[in-house]
């Protein structure tokens, strides 16, 4: 992911091995990291059991907010792939009945944003 990228907030992919390192605390028994991205100071991590958002805080960011969401509470989800002239790709979460999306993340053009609405139907639509 590259640092202009970030800077303008779009997620890259990090590899699963290194977040399940670092959250390790976090994943219950027998819970996977299916794939996770990181923005400038925020992670967000699809396991095979929830979706884990990692917020981290203040100036110096020693302050980290973990907040669970359980793939059945998200009742739809979209996906708008990057075009030619805008460089990210953007999903949109709905949790429960709200009428306005509650998560909104975008990607660089680097991350197959495929790829994560493959693992989110594959929980969500069970």
């Amino acid at each position: 992911m590259g640092l202009f990228s970030s800077l303008l907030g779009n997620a890259g992919a990090v590899d699963k091995e290194q977040l399940a390192k670092e959250y390790e605390q976090l994943l219950t028994e027998h819970e996977n990291i299916e794939i996770g991205f990181k923005l400038v100071r925020d992670t967000f991590i699809f396991t095979n059991k929830r979706l884990i958002l990692v917020d981290k805080q203040g100036m110096t960011g020693r302050k980290i907010e973990y907040l669970s969401i359980t793939y059945k509470s998200i009742s739809r989800f979209s996906i708008e792939t990057a075009g030619t002239f805008d460089l990210e790709a953007e999903l949109k979460i709905w949790i429960s009945s709200e009428s306005n999306p509650s998560i909104q993340k975008k990607f660089n053009k680097g991350v197959n944003v495929y790829d994560v609405q493959k693992v989110l139907a594959k929980y969500v639509l069970q």
